[in-house]
């Protein structure tokens, strides 16, 4: 165990935890509207962030054309390919997880299936698309192009402070904001609030509950998209498994913080982000994906609700 780098890198790390970290908090997010609503874990959602990169992959590479020997861009053709491949991501992200509850999750509910079959089916559509997209990559990595040059603004107590890990911290911020504001002040926002208390009582006041339902997925697809987008930009690679690690630490940031609480998942995220960045670099990076797994069994161990449970059993948003 390395302690001393602790003291050498302390900022550096804390700074690469929080990019990653809020990068688990909009893929938590993911997991925590459906699961606020359905009271079911999306475990799809792993595959729908896989595609997500994929996406954005490809408007880069192949609509745009660009590659690592393209010129560098500047201005404005830098933020319109940037947006296209935002854009691009969240909405494949978005249509998947629509697809998603409407092939697994809205024909079991029509007749009335249990939770386990439902939960089943989901599994079996995540599978479904790890191994198509294995099938069709040949299983191989693939490279995406450097859109964004990783210029720094300088450097803070001895940190590196490049635009791609500030644009990390900065968007999912904002994301964030966004949501918690819709989900609190406006119409469709209260509709995904009281179907979550009480389906049986929002059906008596009219709300359609399918619609709900899918509008929760959507949204849940556009976070996810988000986070594809910035870890694409930020790691410049995806594969086929990118999901499954991306999920296991987007679902333990989820129940860490409260499963179905939005607040809990941003803050969920954002604490295992940085407990993961401190412990690859004291124990080493082979034992960062231990940790995600150590602190998901510590907290269903010890606080099963999560930090925030009190919110979960208020509103379950």
């Amino acid at each position: 165990m390395n302690f001393s780098v602790l003291q050498s890198q302390f900022a550096s790390l804390a700074f690469q935890g929080i990019a990653l970290g809020l990068i688990y908090s909009l893929v938590a997010l993911g997991y925590t509207m459906v699961y606020g609503v359905l009271r079911l874990i999306n475990f799809a959602n792993s595959e729908v962030f896989m595609l997500g990169t994929f996406a954005t992959l490809y408007v880069e590479a192949h609509i745009f054309k660009i590659t690592n020997d393209s010129e560098q861009l500047h201005g404005i053709k830098l933020i319109l390919v940037l947006l296209a491949a935002l854009v691009g991501s969240m909405v494949v992200c978005a249509v998947l997880a629509m697809l998603v509850e409407l092939v697994a999750y809205r024909r079991l509910r029509a007749r009335g299936a249990n939770r386990l079959a439902s939960l089943i089916s989901a599994i079996g559509v995540s599978i479904f698309l790890l191994e198509g997209v294995r099938i069709i990559t040949e299983s191989r990595p693939l490279a995406a192009p450097r859109v964004l040059q990783k210029w720094s603004f300088g450097t803070v107590w001895g940190a590196d402070i490049r635009i791609d890990t500030v644009l990390t911290i900065i968007i999912p911020i904002v994301v964030f904001v966004i949501l918690d504001r819709f989900v609190t002040k406006t119409r469709l926002g209260k509709s995904i609030r009281a179907v979550s208390m009480s389906e049986e009582n929002s059906k008596l006041m009219g709300i359609n509950i399918n619609r709900v339902i899918t509008l929760t997925f959507c949204i849940g697809g556009i976070t996810t998209g988000v986070a594809a987008f910035l870890y694409t930009t930020v790691y410049e690679n995806t594969v086929f498994k990118v999901g499954f690690t991306m999920g296991i630490a987007a679902f333990t940031a989820a129940v860490l913080g409260g499963i179905g609480n939005l607040r809990g998942a941003f803050y969920g995220g954002l604490a295992l982000g940085i407990l993961e960045q401190f412990a690859s670099a004291i124990l080493g990076g082979q034992w960062k994906a231990v940790t995600v797994f150590m602190v998901l069994v510590v907290v269903l161990l010890f606080k099963p609700n999560g930090l925030f449970g009190e919110a979960v059993q208020q509103t379950r948003t």
